[in-house]
């Protein structure tokens, strides 16, 4: 495909300071290829990559794309962009950030980690447990990575020639690459503003790990399920993971089980899908070739990702986690996973990300934020790519939450009001959740910054 040429001059990026797209900049550079890049606002990707050396700045801007080869831009950049536009103008040959990403791993073995929900977490724990195994992987994931000594944000250029990545399915970008790997940790309704219904995810799903030589699937998500199934009938290798009985490698409270033999996971993070995030690492890393005992040990140094159960800090009593769930599969897991840690109060804020999401989605979030013995506050919508729908609001939402028992919800649209409302409702010993892919995570700061301010004033 074109995708494999290596372009000649530089190549701009649109967009620089997302997560993604800054780990492919950075591989990019690393490569030798001269990089520039352009954000809306600063940040700490954009920061990071400063910090690193590439010629970054802060501010969209035509002249940027002068002289250009190529221009990227993820699925997030509209055609109204300046950048993209003048691009387009000159005839200057714009690709997706996953084609970029394609060139720069030619020639590797690669992880492509997939799946609704857990793809960023299971491919940085992949990346450990390869690391653990002395197997010096390099890695794009859309995410910043900790515990990983040289890593820029979500990205590290390793000395073997392996690559981890993280393979997006929510605009179908992932059906470019050909993993040697593919890891699939679950399939389920999302992104049908993209795919429209069900049946043509699963095909995108399909036809993703139908391009693969192994395809590493947890059996215990149907849909996951349901995918590896027909790679089997198409001819490719399928190992399964999870609880179910029947999958290739067990999982359980303490570790994996297989042939017969145990081999225990020295996990930080808590959560049953978390377990389940690890087996497939592991089972990923000794499908590259690495020692099942030292993938499992290397486990061990995960030091989590950002945003996914981020403690960010404490503050009078009380401990603050920012989450990028926004989904409700995901939003259950993660209460699942505080519970195991706090048995206080907890008071989770969460932004809906994406209208069409919230409408189509609306009685599953309801379900998930009715919380047992917990206060909830739903923000306003995180429209993200997409205009504002009427009549979809957090009350879309709101309206279907029963009252839950021993605690409390409402909705306030305003984000700065409702973080102070979770400051009101934090009491010593609970924990306080930012949650949701959009600007929600700046409520984790005001918070903490509430919080002290509420504690000096009893100093």
């Amino acid at each position: 495909m074109t995708a494999a040429r290596r372009p000649s001059g530089r190549v701009h990026f649109v967009g620089v300071g997302g997560a993604g797209m800054s780990a492919v900049a950075y591989l990019m550079a690393k490569r030798g290829i001269t990089v520039s890049g352009s954000d809306g606002a600063e940040g700490p990707y954009l920061h990071a990559l400063k910090e690193a050396g590439l010629d970054v700045k802060v501010g969209h801007d035509p002249i940027l794309v002068e002289g250009a080869a190529e221009v990227v831009i993820s699925s997030a950049i509209r055609e109204s962009n300046a950048e993209l536009a003048a691009a387009r103008a000159a005839g200057i040959p714009v690709i997706h950030r996953s084609e970029a990403l394609v060139r720069v791993i030619k020639g590797q073995r690669i992880v492509a980690i997939a799946g609704a929900h857990g793809k960023t977490t299971t491919a940085a724990m992949t990346v450990c447990a390869l690391h653990g195994a002395g197997i010096d992987a390099s890695f794009a994931i859309g995410a910043s990575v900790y515990g990983v000594e040289g890593a820029v944000g979500g990205a590290y250029e390793g000395k073997a020639d392996v690559v981890v990545i993280e393979a997006d399915e929510s605009d179908g970008s992932f059906s470019v690459y050909d993993p040697e790997v593919a890891v699939i940790t679950n399939v389920e309704a999302d992104h049908l503003d993209h795919y429209g219904t069900v049946e043509a995810l699963e095909n995108a799903f399909a036809d993703f790990a139908g391009r693969a030589r192994l395809l590493i699937a947890c059996a215990d998500d149907e849909g996951a399920e349901r995918v590896s199934a027909r790679a089997r009938g198409a001819g490719i290798e399928v190992v399964t993971y999870g609880a179910r009985i029947g999958a290739e490698i067990g999982v359980t409270e303490g570790g994996l089980e297989r042939n017969h033999g145990s081999i225990p996971m020295l996990l930080k993070q808590p959560g049953w899908h978390n377990r389940l995030n690890a087996a497939a690492a592991v089972t990923a890393a000794m499908a590259m070739g690495a020692d099942a005992d030292q993938a499992a040990r290397g486990l061990a140094s995960y030091g989590g990702t950002g945003r996914r159960f981020e403690h960010r800090g404490t503050a009078d009593g009380v401990e603050v986690y920012d989450d990028y769930a926004h989904h409700p599969t995901e939003i259950v897991a993660l209460l699942a996973a505080a519970r195991e840690i706090t048995s206080g109060r907890i008071v989770l804020l969460f932004q809906p990300h994406l209208y069409s999401r919230t409408r189509l989605l609306a009685e599953q979030f309801a379900g998930a934020l009715t919380v047992r013995g917990a206060d909830v506050i739903v923000t306003g919508i995180y429209g993200a790519r997409e205009e504002p729908e009427p009549g979809v609001s957090g009350d879309t939402i709101g309206r279907l939450v029963m009252p839950p028992t021993g605690g409390t919800f409402r909705v306030i649209e305003d984000l700065k009001e409702a973080a102070g409302e979770a400051v009101r409702l934090a009491l010593t010993g609970s924990l306080v959740l930012t949650v949701g892919a959009g600007s929600v995570t700046d409520a984790a700061d005001w918070i903490l910054a509430l919080l002290r301010e509420r504690e000096a004033t009893r100093g």
